[in-house]
């Protein structure tokens, strides 16, 4: 994820806005609440108690760096904020209450930017996420003590709606910077995906393992947080995915011992080094919304082996996937990884998502498209 921008806001004290009757509530506004709510237009409408704050400010990610807000507080003490149009798709957003930042207490919390955090979803015309009247895999909490860094691994696993009947595929799945094992479950919608997918036919049945994205031993996590400890966490958990949590997998729930590896932003590049450093032992790798860490002009492939799968005879499936409005940093390392792929002949597709920034809609589409071709 990257870091937040402030959105701007015109403070202003007076009466309560009169809010339009053709807005709906936000997907992820808590039972019994009405805000937030969006229009037709995407207009977002934001309701919160602070009687005794001097300014609320809106704040939030990668999808909302463009809008524009304009906030009253009335004479109860409720700020109504009334905005610009805002993107499509899932946005973190918070408020700011005499600089101290806030959540909105109106709906549910998200793990996002390294805490709890609110969203709210903007609407399309797709249901592909919802939940339909079809057949429900389930998702279930797990755990392996690790020796690679000496402690315990917290991860979620979903079985598919058959599960039990026979032995499946297993896709090993990474989140992004600043999110953990929730993420795919609450932002990204993952039963939902594959329910319904599933029970369309459009895809094989297939488990899939949620882990967490961190991988460093207590001494490790003294440095200094910045790319090289990504970097030497993502070594780690190429160590722990191959010697314990694929065993760990295999050994506990009814596989066929086929795997695929994929993963989001930050999540991208780990299931790029894994997949690249064992190309034999993954068919397919997903990178949805690529991030190349620490390589050079002379070596922008430095710390990704990604020359691995030129040389590999089982040649995995390689897909890329990206929202066609992420900041310019994604598209290059999207772009660096396509020229080098196709100069060097090597098949993958590549997926764009309309309209989309650097966030959950976007990897709910990627996931949606690389679900279908994998295990076939």
């Amino acid at each position: 994820m990257q870091p937040f921008k402030i959105i701007t806001a015109v403070l202003t004290l007076s009466s309560s806005l009169v809010f339009s009757q053709n807005y709906k509530i936000s997907s992820t506004v808590k039972s019994g609440k009405e805000f937030p709510k969006i229009d037709a237009d995407r207009n977002a409408q934001f309701k919160v108690y602070f009687p005794d704050a001097k300014s609320v400010i809106l704040e939030g990610g990668d999808g909302m760096q463009n809008v524009k807000s304009t906030t009253t507080k009335d004479k109860e003490g409720f700020w109504n904020i009334s905005t610009s149009p805002l993107e499509i798709g899932f946005h973190y957003y918070w408020f700011n209450v005499d600089g101290k930042r806030t959540n909105d207490p109106n709906t549910e919390l998200y793990f996002g930017y390294g805490q709890p955090t609110s969203g709210i979803e903007v609407p399309t015309n797709e249901d592909f996420f919802f939940e339909k009247n079809v057949k429900h895999g389930k998702i279930v909490d797990d755990n392996l003590d690790s020796e690679i860094t000496n402690g315990k691994r917290n991860f979620k696993v979903y079985l598919p709606p058959n599960y039990g009947t026979k032995n499946f595929p297993v896709l090993y799945l990474y989140h992004g910077t600043g999110e953990d094992v929730t993420g795919w479950e609450k932002q990204g919608y993952i039963r939902n995906i594959l329910d319904n997918l599933f029970a369309e036919r459009k895809a094989k049945e297939m488990i899939v393992v949620m882990d967490y994205g961190v991988a460093l031993t207590p001494e490790q996590e003294k440095l200094p947080d910045n790319y090289p400890r990504t970097v030497l966490s993502a070594k780690n958990l190429d160590k722990i995915v191959v010697q314990e949590l694929i065993p760990y997998i295999d050994k506990k729930y009814k596989t066929n011992q086929k795997q695929a590896i994929a993963g989001l932003s930050r999540g991208s590049y780990q299931a790029m080094l894994i997949g690249a450093n064992h190309p034999d032992l993954f068919s397919a790798i997903g990178s949805f919304s690529p991030v190349i860490y620490e390589g050079t002009e002379s070596q922008p492939f430095k710390e990704l082996p990604i020359e691995n799968l030129l040389k590999s005879k089982s040649k995995p499936f390689f897909f890329m996937g990206i929202g066609e409005k992420e900041d310019q940093r994604f598209i290059n390392y999207n772009n660096l990884l396509s020229d080098y792929l196709h100069q060097n002949k090597y098949p993958f597709e590549q997926y764009q998502s309309t309209g989309t920034y650097h966030e959950w809609l976007t990897w709910r589409r990627c996931l949606y498209e690389f679900s279908q071709k994998i295990f076939r």
